[in-house]
């Protein structure tokens, strides 16, 4: 499995962006999808995730305000971020569970 992410950028605080994340390989339907950040401070943290059945979890900082969404047909996963604060500001990462494959990483900046 391949990932890679798009969509990242320079946003204002209050604003939007979605971003995507391509997948290739033949077993993407079958796999839980997450997206990561990392963030100034290099950790990385787990913000939202999806069953291949659906199912959705989110931190609780992104609860109301991030929406994740899958399409199997064109192995995309999707993380639509509203109301985004400068804290969220980090390199956001797609992640393949079941390969364990990570994505390159796309920038999201918010300005106060």
């Amino acid at each position: 499995v391949q990932l890679v992410e798009s969509g990242g950028g320079l946003v204002q605080a209050g604003g939007s962006l979605r971003l995507s994340c391509a997948a290739s390989g033949s077993i993407f339907n079958f796999s839980a999808m997450s997206w990561y950040r990392q963030g100034p401070d290099n950790q990385r943290e787990w913000v939202a995730g999806m069953t291949s059945g659906d199912r959705t979890a989110y931190i609780d900082s992104a609860k109301g305000r991030f929406t994740i969404s899958r399409d199997n047909a064109k192995k995309m996963v999707y993380l639509e971020m509203n109301k985004l604060k400068p804290e969220d500001t980090a390199v956001y990462y797609c992640y393949h569970e079941a390969s364990r494959t990570w994505g390159q990483g796309t920038q999201v900046t918010v300005s106060s």
